[in-house]
């Protein structure tokens, strides 16, 4: 649960505005797509290493 403190002279505007920012900060969303759907801890591996591998061949220490 977020909590927000709202002064007295703030616009509901900008209280919106600090409700989202920290909403997204958090976190909340991404997680609820993430368990959404259950993958399997060997595909998750997988993906981590393929991830890796393509990382350090496109931004990796290149020396030609």
């Amino acid at each position: 649960m977020l909590i927000i403190d709202v002064r007295e002279s703030e616009s509901i505007d900008k209280a919106l505005k600090k409700y989202k920012r920290k909403f997204e900060r958090s976190g909340t969303l991404k997680e609820l797509r993430r368990r959404k759907n259950f993958t399997k801890p060997s595909v998750e591996r997988r993906t981590e290493v393929l991830k890796a591998i393509y990382k350090e061949e496109k931004y990796g220490n290149h020396n030609d």
